[in-house]
């Protein structure tokens, strides 16, 4: 009979294990010997070739039953990528007859969970037939619609090379075999162990196997659907189809664990939910908790970042007394950030999962390619693609940045809204630098491959990708394939261009999706010098993993254990009376590995208690544990819960200590800079005063430090684009004056208006909007344009007249200046948005208001008496009309005279925010002048500046 044994949690596993060979099988090379994994292999082999010179066993991976020689006689499997695009054809179809099923969107992930689904039935041996045999009758209509639908499909669902090696492996078994580090949780690893355990020179070794779980819990979980999250369940299913119990089984060696009281801790904590109530009696059986969990240190993070931060500093520590030290986290991103904060001291941890290739300099390009594909380039797809790294790494990268920066500075001064080729070799062959016209016709060969190409095979979508990062990448002298990740993407590329996926054309979105998912796969590994000490791994190589100080991050609910992909296919019941996996069975695979990884020599626990977005919750197990501390005081627990606290604690309070500044840094104060004279503004137009009046520092930004703001780098259908075509829709039709009826100048009005549009607006749906308030608010405007009788003498044209003798200029282009019948001038101001109230104009938009009494001083040709302004709302049905006589007008410029006079004192500041209209916006120079270190009530800092710029 086979030798079913086990290493309980905390020891060596690959150390251990070679061990128990050694004393078993003095011969090793009769022995043929199956670990769970590549690294459990490699670190297998490190151990048998330590000591005395020795033949190794025949090792072989689990994982790659698919791959072992023994199928070498079968044809080579169909490609992945051929065989999702099949499926994806048929989801297209069913899509196409039950649109409600799901979106079209979901195209491509609909295929890779069905092909998923393939593969788990081939094997877990579970044959189409039996699909379509099971009861539905009690579930929604969506699954019998999707029952249907695997039914037709079910010769697809066929296959499963890892259960047919596993089938002849079983069959053909001689010599001393072992199988060891599997927790039996695939069908086609269980069928091996099986046929192992019968055999007469077979052994089994099972990792991480609780001997602290008393019979009757054993007994307790019979039923899948509520014991598969259990750490230990796939060993109780084990044991059952051997026809045994766990307590046949025996330790491998007789090396304990780093603290087997620990271990009974945790064992305890981790009971199904059905008999908790042994916490109580059992608990009160346990040693003192605080001898039990000195090991243990809890870290509560306000944040990821900080939890980052406290775990490099934990890593530092350990490797100062050259400890080895190791973090175990599912959580990419936190072990990211762990990475990065290292990199402050030098240290570069081994990182097993390497780096995502979605994320590589290549792969990024790659995708952002392939965005592109899917609509015409904007000016932001253009520069971001121009912005990348590799963007024309093959030319001389010092003009490729330069002439990217003035093409992006043109882009968001002038447009256009949809560059092309022709426009960047213009715009390149009209720079004066040497080597741009040569540069323009390179980057003008990747927008030629850019925009939205017409639906294709995947063959043709996959050659435009490539040369149009090639382009873009100035091909061969780039270093777009060069390095680990550029290898690493040359490969991907190759392997899908060699893939025979013949079949329907390919939308851009659906290539683009195709692509991100497949890319999303890879990895690079760099051969970088990492530290001996570190190491950064996930949760599935806790038993691989022997370190003195162990880190298990990242203890959140939806992290560690994730949370289950739903599965579009089939439910828990329908899986369950399939004899498929139940989505339980990957937090009972988590939970595991968490059961190994606490029994390390030394752990740090970490969680974040929010993350960017909410609260988080904290691990089941880790909740499990620290209420079972705190429900033991007989035992000491709470005050071992608090001292496990207290030791996490330590390392969050260092890292604050190293991100508090040296001396605390005061608030600026509200400024009000008071510049020379000489380098004040000499000329304002008419719309500045308001905002001289109301926010003078935006003017000292923008007209003594000479800071605009930039516009957007995507251009989009503004309130300012809106504004600006409306007033020309208003000046031709105002211009034109031609003698018709008010029905045919409204006509006349739309007309122009669709003209203008076209003209001005490259947006459609802008276009079709604004036309449509154009005609909504067309008799409001035409009711306005007769409604004094006046006629239009000037339209849209510029004046300007010296303030006294200030030095002063005031310029401005009024919307329009009309004669009224009694010879005075009616001045005119369209707003599209909301007319000032007469109580603002009075105050401080005063626009028209001086606008009138440049007009009165000859600032618009021959001096003229003003007799009214108006301001003619555009989107409604509001204007504000307000009479003038040259007494007013005379006070108005009195006052902005005034105001001239105390902005040319030396002693006059600029401030920040004195009076705007709406306090909670912010304003362009809000950043600049510290907003938010000071507040609207705080008096400002008057801060004279000199001439001199040292």
């Amino acid at each position: 009979m086979a030798e079913l044994a086990y290493l309980p949690p905390g020891v060596d596993f690959a150390t251990e294990l070679v061990e128990g060979l050694r004393a078993r099988h003095p011969d090793l090379s009769r022995v043929t010997l199956f670990v769970n994994s590549q690294r459990m292999a490699r670190r297998v082999t490190d151990r048998l070739t330590q000591g005395a010179p020795s033949f190794l066993p025949r090792l072989h991976v689990l994982s790659d039953l698919g791959r072992h020689p023994i199928l070498a006689d079968l044809p080579p499997a169909p490609g992945r990528l051929s065989r999702l695009l099949d499926l994806s054809r048929l989801i297209e179809r069913l899509l196409t007859a039950q649109p409600d099923l799901a979106p079209r969107a979901a195209l491509f992930d609909l295929s890779q969970s069905l092909a998923a689904l393939a593969d788990e039935m081939s094997d877990e041996g579970v044959a189409p037939e039996t699909l379509a045999g099971l009861d539905v009758s009690g579930h929604s209509a969506h699954w019998a619609r999707t029952q249907a639908f695997l039914a037709i499909i079910g010769p697809l669902l066929q296959g499963g090379r890892a259960r047919k090696a596993a089938d002849r492996l079983a069959a053909r078994l001689s010599g001393p075999v072992v199988v060891a580090g599997s927790t039996a949780s695939r069908g086609a690893n269980l069928l091996l162990m099986r046929a192992v355990a019968e055999h007469p020179e077979g052994a089994l070794v099972l990792p991480g196997f609780d001997p602290d779980l008393p019979p009757a819990v054993w007994a307790t979980m019979e039923d899948q659907l509520s014991a598969e999250d259990h750490p230990q369940y796939r060993y109780k299913r084990l044991t059952d189809l051997l026809g045994l119990t766990p307590a046949d089984l025996t330790p491998w060696t007789t090396t304990l664990p780093e603290d087997p009281d620990r271990n009974r801790l945790i064992s305890l904590s981790l009971r199904p939910a059905p008999v908790t109530d042994q916490w109580r009696t059992e608990g009160a059986l346990l040693p003192p908790l605080p001898e039990a969990s000195k090991g243990l240190s809890l870290i509560h993070a306000p944040s990821p970042r900080t939890e980052a931060l406290a775990l490099a500093l934990a890593i530092r520590q350990a490797v100062g007394q050259r400890r080895k030290v190791a973090l175990i986290t599912p959580d990419r991103n936190l072990a990211r950030r762990v990475t990065a904060e290292l990199d402050r001291w030098g240290i570069t941890p081994d990182d097993s999962a390497g780096v995502p290739l979605a994320l590589s300099p290549p792969g990024r390009l790659l995708r952002q390619v392939a965005r592109a594909f899917e609509a015409p380039v904007t000016p932001d797809v253009l520069v971001a693609l121009l912005k990348h790294p590799l963007a024309g790494s093959g030319l001389k990268r010092g003009l490729h940045l330069r002439l990217t920066r003035e093409l992006e500075l043109e882009l968001r001064r002038k447009g256009p809204a949809f560059p092309d080729a022709a426009f960047l070799r213009a715009w390149a062959l009209a720079r004066p630098e040497d080597g741009a016209a040569e540069w323009g016709q390179a980057m003008a060969r990747a927008l030629d491959w850019l925009g939205a190409p017409a639906p294709s095979d995947l063959a043709g979508h996959l050659a435009r990708h490539r040369a149009a990062i090639e382009a873009l990448a100035c091909e061969p002298n780039s270093e777009l394939w060069k390095k680990d990740a550029g290898i690493a993407a040359l490969d991907l590329m190759t392997t899908l261009q060699a893939e025979e996926a013949e079949g329907a054309d390919l939308s851009p979105s659906d290539y683009r999706r195709l692509f991100e998912a497949e890319i999303s796969g890879g990895t690079v590994r760099s051969a970088v010098v990492a530290h001996p000490l570190v190491s950064i791994h996930g949760p599935r190589e806790a038993r691989e993993v022997q370190a003195q100080v162990l880190i298990l991050a990242g203890l959140n609910e939806g992290i560690w254990p994730a949370t289950p992909s739903p599965d579009p296919w089939l439910n828990r019941q329908m899986r369950k009376e399939a004899g498929l996996l139940l989505p339980e069975r990957q937090i009972g695979l988590s939970a595991h590995d968490w059961q190994q990884a606490v029994a390390a020599e030394e752990v740090i626990l970490s969680r974040a208690l929010r993350d960017a977005e909410a609260e988080t919750v904290p691990a089941r197990w880790l909740n499990r544990l620290c209420n079972l501390m705190a429900g033991l005081p007989d035992r000491q627990g709470p005050e071992a819960l608090a001292a496990m606290k207290t030791r996490g604690a330590a390392w969050l309070d260092r890292a604050a200590r190293l991100e508090e500044p040296e001396a605390p840094l005061p608030p600026e104060p509200r400024p009000a800079p008071a510049p020379p004279v000489s380098a004040r503004p000499a000329r304002l137009s008419l719309t500045r005063i308001s905002t001289l009046i109301r926010d003078p520092y935006a003017i000292y930004a923008q007209y003594v430090l000479r800071l605009r703001p930039l516009d957007p780098l995507r251009p989009e259908p503004d309130p300012r684009d809106r504004g600006n075509a409306i007033h020309r829709i208003l000046e031709t039709f105002v211009k034109e004056r031609p003698s018709e009826t008010l029905t045919q100048a409204k006509a006349r009005l739309l007309a122009i208006s669709e003209t203008v549009l076209a003209e001005e607006t490259p947006f459609p749906s802008a276009r079709l909007l604004w036309l449509a308030r154009i005609e909504k608010a067309a008799d409001h405007f035409l009711f306005q344009d007769r409604k004094h009788g006046g006629k239009a003498q000037q339209v849209e044209t510029k004046g300007e007249i010296a303030v006294e003798d200030t030095g002063f200029t005031l310029f401005g282009i009024p919307d329009r200046i009309d004669v009224l019948p009694d010879g005075r001038l009616h001045l005119i101001d369209y707003k599209t948005g909301t007319p000032p109230t007469k109580k603002q104009q009075a105050a401080f938009d005063l626009q028209l208001h001086l606008a009138a009494a440049m007009a009165e001083r000859g600032g618009f040709g021959d001096p003229a008496e003003v007799g009214m302004i108006s301001y003619i709302g555009l989107s409604g049905d509001k204007a504000i009309d307000t009479p003038l006589t040259p007494a007013e007008i005379d006070e108005i410029w009195a006052r902005f005279v005034k105001l001239i006079r105390a902005y040319q004192g030396e002693n006059q500041g600029y401030t920040a925010r004195r009076a705007v209209f709406d306090t909670r916006y912010p304003g362009d120079y809000d950043h600049l002048s510290r907003f938010g270190e000071w507040d609207m009530t705080e008096k400002a800092k008057t801060v004279r500046l000199s001439d001199d710029p040292l």
